[in-house]
């Protein structure tokens, strides 16, 4: 009885454990674009959603998560990650993020959009390169009027 109730014990903290929900570091040159299946090699524009029961999808481009996006129940979704123009490979939250659409810095899919973890940082980028910025809700509204 005692075994038994170990072993029940330690089944519940391994389904407790394996619903994870944090972002993974993307595999630059290996993992795959959910969205477009290009191969994920630009370490400034990456992007991930995390389900709410800990599926990762990554993208090459913050363009191919919002496109994914209308293709998915959004209350499935957990969290939102980006990654960061001054600091590549590092994944913030893209929801707290702002986004500079810039031709002077290209993105892989074209839209020239990337992110910046503050806005001070983004209107510097903005005052050195020219660009719009965009909060998240703006960025999405954007992509949502692209579409009419």
């Amino acid at each position: 009885m005692k075994s038994l109730k170990h072993f029940l014990i330690y089944g519940l903290l391994l389904v407790l454990c394996s619903c994870n929900l944090s972002p993974k570091l993307i595999d630059y040159g290996n993992d795959g674009c959910h969205y477009c299946k290009m191969t994920i090699v630009d370490k400034v524009h990456g992007a991930e959603i995390v389900t709410t029961k800990g599926k990762i999808y990554m993208f090459d481009a913050m363009e191919c998560l919002i496109n994914f996006m209308s293709e998915f129940d959004k209350e499935d979704i957990a969290q939102y990650h980006t990654n960061n123009y001054l600091n590549p490979e590092l994944l913030i939250d893209a929801r707290k993020a702002t986004y500079v659409i810039c031709e002077k810095i290209p993105s892989p899919m074209g839209a020239f959009l990337t992110a910046f973890r503050t806005e001070d940082a983004a209107l510097a980028i903005i005052e050195d390169k020219g660009g719009q910025s965009y909060s998240w809700n703006e960025l999405l509204e954007y992509f949502e009027n692209l579409d009419k």
